[in-house]
């Protein structure tokens, strides 16, 4: 019994320190573009976003520049005679091949981007993302892991207490080393849900009887927020995401404390119905 009380304290002991990174994806006041990117397909997210609407605005100005032209030239102050021309083969051409050549010129970094994101590389680690109402469990498989727990997200007095941020703290974060290429692996337990994580520019469905695959690889430590990102419920809003990224010894700490937290929980279900219910 000693032992295992130790067991815990060391693993409590670890989590503390581990917990202590600095914050992103927090919201700020009058924000309008994306958190920072934080991952190689949140780069290129970016990258393809600002091409967008360098397009858009292109456009948008020819556009209203030719409305000025017209409106000058042709109001009928300036021509009591309205023009009779029917046809403009030249004109007509244009505007059916100029819209064409925008696109193809979208399509050509869109599909290079889908590629990207679909191509899995080798993992270094796989994370097994369970949807349930209203949580998240997630399982680490393989030898060097080989546990499950759940993160249920904190009752408001819970996340003022933890000095996180309301909505968005959980009991038991994810943890995933820094420069590594993470696999998510989503399933839904009952409904559709939706695993999301803005800064890395990952978000997947989590479908039950159905395992969908999506990656991505942290470039900065810290802790990271998302939320479930598929309406699954009444109380969607309150299934969110804390993602800890860590160096690899912090890692390894992580998991072998892990362990033995997960292992020595004899009932985790009945933790899971009380923060629920503390939530409510």
């Amino acid at each position: 019994m000693f032992l295992r009380k130790s067991g815990i304290g060391a693993a409590a002991a670890v989590l503390l320190a581990l917990s202590r990174l600095p914050a992103f994806a927090l919201p700020q006041p009058y924000q309008i573009d994306f958190q920072p990117a934080a991952s190689p397909v949140m780069e290129q997210i970016e990258d393809f976003h600002r091409l967008l609407l360098y397009i858009i605005i292109a456009v948008c100005l020819f556009v209203l520049a030719l409305l000025v032209v017209v409106v000058v030239k042709y109001r009928a102050g300036a021509n009591p005679v309205p023009s009779k021309v029917h046809h403009h083969t030249l004109l007509e051409v244009a505007w059916t091949l100029i819209p064409v050549i925008i696109l193809v010129f979208i399509a050509v970094p869109s599909f290079r981007l889908l590629y990207y994101e679909a191509a899995i590389p080798k993992p270094d680690v796989t994370i097994k993302a369970i949807g349930k109402q209203w949580f998240w469990s997630y399982e680490y498989p393989g030898s060097a892991a080989g546990f499950t727990y759940d993160s249920v997200g904190l009752s408001d007095k819970d996340a003022k207490k933890a000095d996180k941020p309301r909505l968005l703290g959980v009991d038991n974060p994810v943890y995933v080393p820094v420069n590594k290429v993470v696999e998510i692996d989503t399933v839904g337990a009952d409904v559709i849900h939706s695993w999301a994580m803005p800064q890395m520019g990952v978000k997947m469905d989590a479908v039950p009887g159905r395992i969908n695959r999506t990656w991505f690889k942290a470039t900065q430590t810290g802790v990271f927020y998302g939320q479930c990102s598929e309406l699954c419920g009444a109380r969607h809003a309150y299934m969110p995401i804390e993602m800890h990224v860590v160096s690899d010894a912090d890692y390894d700490a992580w998991l072998a404390a892990s362990k033995k937290k997960f292992a020595a929980i004899e009932n985790d279900a009945t933790r899971v119905a009380s923060n629920l219910e503390i939530a409510q």
